[in-house]
């Protein structure tokens, strides 16, 4: 198999040239982090062994032909060479994730992100959004084939439930007025088994977190969490501050930059074996948008995070406030949510004022996990 480097490498050069939007980089990419064991993989296991890989790990990822579905009905393409991708956490109960709750209706968007990478691929901007923010929905096509119409007032994790990753990636774009370039989506269940591959992560708490709704306990002190103790610290609500969904996206916030350093201290191509151990996993754990559902494009997307690091990574909070018709939900700050998607779609950094405007700004679970 001499020829697979040459063969790899126009894969990624035709993969380059039929991206719809921001050319500049040919391989790029932010967001989570998951998709670097991918292209570690590829390149360790080469050899005879290749082809084997190849078709495994591609045979793993699940792709949604977002671009098919939405059609011509989105934001411009901006061409200034950075990126946007919305990155979900799906809280589905059904299959291995029914031990987190009953598999009642549809599964919703846990949580949500939208990062940006700016140009040059050397830093990012990474924008959380509360799942029970209360936005305009546009009509979604249901899994069923039936269309749901656009409604004024829904919470943001209610698109997922309507209409999957299509309708997730149309709200987002109708809220922000950005043209999401990709979609990345792990459950529950493919997150433990990510954490628990990598060996765990490093983090250490400033105060005792308990929270049975979570299964989490945890001391004040330095950890190396599990895939189950981590998915319980990104999702517990009641363990620390207030209890409100602002607070527990600090703990994500906080847990995403620890897992990043914890991909690039691991080690990766010191095992050939632990690192395809690692690439199939990942890609089993992954939904992606059709443009990124191979592995020749993963492997140009995962190129394009090396750069970035956690100390390279801007991670703030929609601005929002409490909901004048629902108290127990939040509503954007317009003016201060349009300053963020406006410096985005102009690639610029997001302003701090627009930041502090939000109730999510500064909340009693700052500073918990270090």
């Amino acid at each position: 198999m001499a020829d697979d480097s040459r063969s790899t490498a126009t894969s990624r050069r035709r993969a380059g040239r039929s991206r719809g939007r921001r050319r500049k980089p040919p391989v790029r990419r932010k967001g989570w982090r998951i998709t670097l064991w991918t292209a570690a993989a590829l390149v360790v296991l080469g050899g005879g062994g290749l082809g084997f890989v190849y078709y495994k790990l591609n045979g793993n990822i699940h792709g949604v032909d977002i671009n098919a579905a939405l059609g011509t009905d989105r934001p411009e393409n901006v061409d200034n060479g950075s990126e946007d991708i919305l990155v979900l956490g799906s809280d589905s109960r059904a299959g291995a994730n029914k031990e987190y709750g009953d598999d009642t209706g549809s599964a919703r968007s846990d949580t949500a992100m939208i990062v940006h990478v700016y140009a040059g691929h050397k830093q990012a901007s990474v924008v959380s959004i509360p799942r029970d923010t209360m936005v305009p929905r546009p009509a979604c096509k249901t899994t069923d084939g039936k269309v749901s119409p656009a409604v004024r007032r829904a919470q943001f994790n209610d698109a997922y439930s309507v209409g999957g990753a299509v309708c997730a990636v149309k709200t987002v774009e109708a809220m922000t007025g950005i043209r999401m370039d990709h979609y990345l989506e792990v459950d529950f269940t493919g997150f433990k088994k990510l954490i628990d591959k990598l060996g765990g992560v490093p983090v250490t708490t400033t105060k005792a977190i308990h929270d049975n709704k979570s299964h989490l306990d945890l001391p004040a002190g330095t950890h190396t969490l599990d895939g189950e103790q981590s998915l319980g610290l990104v999702r517990t609500r009641h363990g620390v501050g207030d209890g409100s969904d602002l607070g527990r996206i600090k703990l994500q916030q906080a847990f995403i930059k620890a897992l990043i350093e914890r991909v690039k201290s691991v080690g990766l191509f010191s095992s050939p074996t632990k690192l395809y151990g690692l690439a199939d996993t990942a890609t089993s754990a992954l939904t992606t948008d059709s443009e990124l559902a191979s592995v020749n494009k993963l492997l140009g997307f995962a190129n394009g995070l090396k750069g970035i690091g956690s100390s390279d990574m801007h991670m703030v909070t929609l601005p929002v406030a409490a909901d004048p018709i629902d108290p127990n939900r939040v509503a954007p700050i317009n003016s201060a949510s349009k300053q963020i998607w406006q410096a985005l779609h102009d690639d610029k950094p997001i302003p701090d004022a627009a930041v502090k405007a939000g109730a999510g700004a500064k909340t009693g679970a700052d500073g918990v996990v270090k």
